[in-house]
């Protein structure tokens, strides 16, 4: 079958059923060994076992396409259409997996559309994906790529995927972008082998609450003349067109404090620490290790003396600030922890803060759900499709579940009004994991979710507290929280999460900046690394907020420093001072392009909207900010 619409040709073959698209003189392969298949229960079987396959052209009102009905797989009568077709209004191909008859088989996996043949050994030759700030994988990259090592498996709207997209270019400028357009229950799966020559990728699709249950689309536009750049703008263009592009110039009319936000240098600091005895992180030959308390006095003197050492202005995010500590009890958190000076102590480092122009959040948490917690009741929990509960004891506060996030608003409007109640002025408040983490969904029909509703619900606590005028933030900067997420914890490429020693996996390029920067603000890492990157460059390059301090370890908490850690300090605020009135530029700016100098990925240079660039050369560590003479 062939057919061409809106410029763009389509071939399939019904024997091999394969696909071929042509546009702009470029043609685009599946891969002939790359077989679509189920994973179920009962084991895998190939689109191509079906016992019985039909396929028919069909021409509607906004294109034309081929539908294949495939049905029958083993001993059951499992049965699910395909439609492949082209949009007339812009060319682009959709793919369609829709469920007719789910008797018979337990999906686990659907992998479909098969990735495309990009198996050219070039340099120039490039996958783009969205773990995390974003990757470029040249086809030749020495370290190999797979799924698992990708956070989350590749997961749409984790940080393994924080865009639903892929992207592959090829050295002439030709390449294409996949849009997930269902991606609440999607992922990418990718194969990079040492040194290529190839990289496939395609995406994944999994049963939402036990079954397939919706139709699956994922969008292929072609394009040409391309570059990394001009791919982030088509997906930019495509979440526009859908109403979830939000800038920040738009969340400042309803919270104008999101303005003053901006130029500031991040402080995060904690409070009360405790480990409880099940938690993986308990120190059983150190015993003294698992506990410790900074009073709210002590937090106090420290941002004084930071202020009195020009530290500028300052975001002070505050973790185990109430009773239970860090990671403990939540969501029945409150109150404030007593032994550091309680509601009054807390109000009055709040008062500090913004006598000296600071501003305060919070550290919270919805998801985790403790069983230590006072009202903990397991009902509340999530139920997965098999009527289990997932439990684990990672984290500080010991055995936990999951709370259903249908509940999660109820926790977070009784929590904040009770903080009110107090008389204590939250600017902005962290609720973690929500934007890092994949959703999830319940089975449990008193709160039954699915995790497309999951999100609903968490973006709705944002919205509580953007309604009260406290700027939401959380971990990491998932596509689904745009509209109402204001800042988050960190937006970081892939290896600034692993050890400096470990080989990178790809180039790093600011993929999600390159779609969102005017519309999320990032605080950046600005650390060091010995023999390797100065972090603070690619805070510059990602027009973001600086790191002052980012301290799990509680170094110099009281504000009585020594010399060498006042000289320290005082080299950190300097080049904090550099990236904050970086920051005070840009930050309500499009980030309009980002290059490597003269072909040298080691040499990239960013430019805004207003024509500031930064080139930064990993070659020397060295930046250059100017005015772009182009603009």
């Amino acid at each position: 079958m062939e057919f061409t619409v809106s410029g763009t040709t389509v071939r399939f073959d019904e024997r091999t059923m394969q696909f071929a698209f042509t546009r702009d003189g470029a043609e685009w392969n599946t891969c002939a060994d790359f077989k679509p298949t189920l994973q179920c229960a009962q084991g895998t079987f190939a689109f191509a076992d079906a016992t019985s396959i039909t396929h028919e052209q069909r021409e509607t009102g906004t294109g034309t396409g081929i539908r294949s009905i495939f049905t029958g797989f083993g001993h059951s009568a499992y049965s699910f259409e395909t439609y492949v077709w082209v949009e007339r209004a812009s060319g682009d191909v959709l793919f369609e997996w829709i469920p007719l008859n789910e008797q018979g088989l337990n999906i686990t996996n659907v992998t479909w559309p098969a990735a495309m043949d990009f198996d050219c050994a070039d340099d120039h030759d490039t996958t783009l994906i969205t773990h995390e700030q974003g990757v470029m994988i040249p086809n030749t990259w020495p370290t190999a790529v797979s799924t698992k090592d990708i956070a989350f498996d590749g997961r749409f709207e984790t940080a393994g995927g924080y865009m639903p997209w892929f992207a592959q270019l090829r050295a002439d400028g030709h390449g294409y972008i996949a849009i997930c357009e269902t991606p609440w229950n999607a992922g990418y799966g990718i194969d990079h082998p040492s040194n290529g020559p190839y990289t496939h990728i395609n995406t994944w699709f999994e049963p939402s609450l036990g079954t397939m249950n919706y139709r699956r689309v994922v969008r292929y536009q072609f394009l040409d003349h391309a570059d990394h750049t001009a791919v982030c703008k088509a997906y930019r263009s495509y979440v526009n067109e859908r109403g979830r592009l939000r800038t920040l110039a738009e969340k400042a009319a309803r919270n104008p404090s999101v303005r003053d936000l901006i130029g500031r240098s991040w402080v995060h600091i904690g409070i009360k620490t405790k480990v409880q005895p099940d938690s993986y992180y308990y120190d059983k030959d150190h015993p003294e290790k698992n506990d410790s308390l900074v009073t709210f006095a002590q937090r106090e003197k420290q941002m004084r003396t930071l202020h009195s050492m020009g530290a500028g202005r300052l975001y002070m995010h505050l973790d185990g600030w109430a009773q239970p500590g860090y990671d403990n009890a939540h969501p029945d958190y409150l109150p404030a922890c007593q032994e550091a000076g309680g509601w009054e102590g807390m109000k009055s480092l709040v008062d500090a803060c913004h006598e000296q122009g600071d501003i305060f959040g919070t550290h919270d948490q919805y998801r985790d759900y403790y069983f230590t917690a006072q009202t903990f009741d397991a009902n509340n929990a999530i139920r997965l499709a098999d009527g289990t509960m997932p439990e684990h004891a990672r984290w500080a506060g010991g055995h936990q579940t999951y709370l259903c996030a249908e509940l999660a608003p109820d926790y977070v409007r009784r929590n904040f009004a009770e903080i009110a109640a107090h008389g204590i002025k939250l600017d902005c408040a962290y609720l973690d994991v929500f934007t890092c983490n994949e959703g999830d969904e319940c089975s449990n029909p008193e709160h039954r979710m699915t995790r497309r509703e999951c999100f609903d619900r968490r973006a709705e606590c944002f919205e509580y507290l953007l309604s009260h005028g406290i700027l939401s933030s959380s971990e990491e900067v998932s596509d689904w929280a745009v509209p109402s997420l204001i800042f988050c914890h960190y937006a970081p490429y892939d290896f600034q999460m692993r050890s400096p020693n470990e080989p990178r996996q790809g180039v790093p390029v600011p993929l999600y900046n390159l779609v969102y920067h005017d519309c999320i603000i990032e605080p950046w890492m600005m650390e060091r690394v010995a023999n390797g990157d100065d972090y603070m460059l690619y805070a510059l390059l990602n027009g973001g907020a600086p790191y002052l301090i980012r301290d799990a370890a509680y170094i110099g908490v009281d504000g009585d420093m020594d010399d060498e850690q006042r000289t320290r300090t005082e080299n950190d605020i300097e080049r904090c001072h550099t990236v904050a009135a970086f920051h005070e530029r840009v930050g309500m700016q499009e980030l309009v392009r980002h290059e490597f100098v003269d072909d040298d990925p080691l040499v990239q240079r960013s430019v805004f909207a207003d024509g500031t660039a930064v080139t930064c050369d990993f070659h020397t560590q060295t930046y250059r900010i100017t005015d772009c003479p182009h603009h």
